[in-house]
């Protein structure tokens, strides 16, 4: 891929997804269809940390995408040490992590044990849902790393049964809208009879969007158009049908869509949670929907992890291993790029 060497990005970040550690035995994905290296993703973690810290140009911060230690933590009463564990490789060097909440999270630890723990990193922002209403427990934030460029982390459980007390009106809330598509014994297994494939979304290990942060977003990302900013979003969870399987999707995916549809600003939404991977760019939009590959799924002797490098017209992510290279143009750069080409 012909990067123009030449040139020197404004500034460079890193990317893993679903790395799912616990310290036991190889086993398989909940339909027995794929090995997972629960051991040896710390390995893999490992390497990708000496890759950034070797590298010619090293990242300004690390986005990992959620999933960062396996549910099997729990029933052994190893969450902590798993996640101490994890935490230890990210702080062998002095870069950033930016840490996105995926399901496996709420399987390890509650709501509030998260908020107070090493994977609240609000720390490092601008501004958070949280400060904007100190009563929300939603963690979504935005920061800046550098002049006109915004990265945005959202709570794809912020609507979900998982994390919040079955006692809360939120569970209420969120066990009303999964059983209108989900009447499994076990939530966990997607609807099997249905007409639309999208509606397999509606299981345990999803979630979805409050309005309050829907709002919120709204907010950051009007802000972001009056100023030209280029925005990132970053989820756990993917939002665009082609960029996943379906039963990877936020259940309210569609509105989130819609918002970014409505701001100018966005160039790239980034997720994890589907280990296949998925892009697409919306045609509508020329939004680039990225989802990365787990490494939980990696063999030993492969690798999962990105490094991308911003331009003012452009991101160009370098992949390792299993995560493809790709160019992600921002919208109407290209078409002038071309134009200049002729």
């Amino acid at each position: 891929m012909d990067d123009c060497p030449q040139q020197t990005p404004l500034f460079t970040f890193g990317v893993i997804a679903d790395i799912q550690y616990a310290d036991i035995d190889d086993g398989y994905n909940y339909s027995r269809t794929r090995r997972r290296y629960y051991r040896s993703s710390l390995q893999l973690l490992r390497n990708a940390q000496e890759s950034w810290s070797e590298s010619a140009v090293k990242p300004d911060f690390i986005l990992q995408l959620g999933d960062i230690i396996d549910g099997f933590n729990k029933g052994r009463g190893a969450s902590d040490r798993a996640l101490d564990s994890v935490l230890r490789e990210f702080n062998s060097s002095p870069v950033e992590v930016h840490h996105v909440w995926g399901n496996h999270e709420f399987y390890n630890f509650s709501r509030g044990a998260l908020l107070s723990s090493k994977l609240n990193t609000t720390v490092h922002t601008d501004e958070s849902l949280r400060g904007a209403q100190p009563d929300s427990d939603v963690y979504a934030y935005h920061f800046s790393p550098f002049p006109g460029f915004t990265f945005v982390v959202l709570d794809a459980y912020d609507v979900s049964l998982l994390g919040r007390e079955e006692s809360s009106a939120q569970y209420k809330d969120a066990m009303s809208l999964i059983k209108q598509y989900n009447n499994n014994e076990d939530l966990n297994c997607p609807p099997a009879s249905v007409s639309e494939a999208l509606q397999r979304r509606f299981t345990m290990f999803n979630g979805g969007f409050s309005k309050d942060q829907l709002d919120w977003l709204h907010t950051v990302l009007r802000s972001a158009d009056e100023k030209q900013e280029r925005v990132t979003i970053v989820c756990h969870l993917p939002i665009h049908p082609y960029s996943t399987d379906p039963i990877c999707l936020a259940w309210n995916f569609d509105k989130l869509l819609a918002i970014i549809r409505s701001h100018s600003s966005v160039v790239c939404f980034m997720a994890g949670h589907d280990h296949d991977g998925g892009y697409h760019c919306d045609n509508e939009t020329g939004v680039h929907h990225v989802t990365f590959e787990g490494v939980i799924e990696t063999p030993p002797d492969s690798s999962a992890f990105g490094t991308v490098s911003v331009y003012e017209d452009r991101m160009v992510l370098k992949g390792s291993g299993r995560i493809k290279d790709r160019v992600i143009h921002f919208r109407g750069c290209q078409r002038d790029a071309d134009d200049r080409a002729k």
